[in-house]
């Protein structure tokens, strides 16, 4: 199997690169593709050396799948490209999400759907993959009626010049300014532009990636904010079932499931942190607790790595399943 990453010099393309070489994927040939001024240099994989290559060359190099994590923009392009000569495309950005035609994918809750026909396949936002990874057992359970999220998302979430902003802000340098306002000492009620109805796009990718995923009966509301934190999305979630719930039986189903890590202790204050989901695929659940002031209701704090299963892990994930499904051909591994 010849895998492209597409933007493999970016966070997530590096983040990919990482997880890749965690997962047993039968990788035959690995193609690192980065734009024209990147071509030529060398990233390491698997104890090699690989030469980075620009994406019009990858294409002509025909991979069996190709991960896109280098924008909206170049995956508009590029994606129909690839999938036209045989390719399965797997994309990180924004681009197709919303598209009818292209399905949008977390394993372990809807990767059953895709079929041979699937050529492009997009993968969620970060903050949606993880609310949606506590929900969907509870869906299935109680059925879901109304959302309410507040998310505390980290730079790494903007990209490496955020990180570099923040940096800067604590060493007193002057620099490149990707947020409006300083982020150090700070927390910005803003991630990504604001739409004419008030709400920014990250705000609404929750609302609507939740329908178009789980189910479009359900009702969401989304406050999106930016914290001083490098690494790590945290959610406040207020979620209304149709039917009352069992607290301590969604605690054991949270507990086996493998892709949950439950923390929820607080007499010996355990509970989710983004400090140490760093570099984990799970998603981590704590707090758990009724609302006392809404029938049916629960709250409840989740945390991931937005690198790993918010991005590189459910991206390779989808490859994985892809293959589980035969829908890519490989020999025996």
């Amino acid at each position: 199997m010849k895998l492209a990453i597409v933007g493999v010099t970016g966070m997530v393309g590096q983040e990919m690169l990482k997880v890749l070489g965690e997962m047993s994927l039968p990788i035959t040939e690995l193609i690192p593709v980065a734009s024209k001024g990147s071509a030529g240099t060398k990233i390491k994989f698997g104890g090699q050396e690989h030469t980075v290559v620009d994406v019009e060359k990858a294409l002509n190099m025909k991979p069996d799948v190709a991960l896109f994590s280098a924008g909206g923009n170049i995956s508009l392009e590029w994606a129909p490209k690839f999938a036209a000569i045989g390719c399965r495309v797997v994309d990180n950005s924004s681009a197709f999400r919303m598209d009818e035609d292209k399905k949008l994918i977390i394993p372990e809750i809807n990767g059953d759907l895709l079929t041979e026909d699937d050529f492009i396949i997009a993968n969620p936002n970060c903050s949606t993959i993880q609310m949606l990874i506590a929900l969907a057992p509870l869906h299935q359970l109680y059925t879901v009626k109304r959302v309410v999220v507040s998310t505390y998302q980290s730079i790494s979430g903007t990209g490496a010049k955020a990180v570099q902003q923040m940096d800067n802000e604590r060493q007193g340098i002057q620099g490149e300014m990707i947020y409006p306002y300083p982020i150090d000492q700070n927390v910005l009620p803003h991630c990504d532009d604001f739409l004419d109805n008030g709400y920014t796009k990250e705000e609404m990718k929750l609302v609507n990636e939740t329908k178009k995923i789980l189910d479009p009966k359900i009702a969401v509301t989304a406050t999106a904010v930016r914290v001083p934190v490098q690494g790590g999305h945290s959610e406040a979630i207020n979620v209304s079932f149709e039917n009352d719930f069992d607290l301590a039986f969604i605690r054991k189903i949270y507990h086996n499931n493998s892709t949950i890590h439950l923390q929820d202790n607080p007499d010996t204050n355990s509970y989710p942190m983004p400090l140490y989901a760093a570099g984990k695929n799970e998603v981590f659940i704590g707090r758990l607790r009724r609302d006392e002031s809404q029938e049916n209701t629960l709250n409840m704090w989740v945390v991931a790595d937005n690198l790993r299963k918010g991005a590189a892990t459910n991206t390779l994930q989808i490859v994985q399943k892809l293959i589980e499904k035969k829908i890519i051909k490989v020999g025996t591994f």
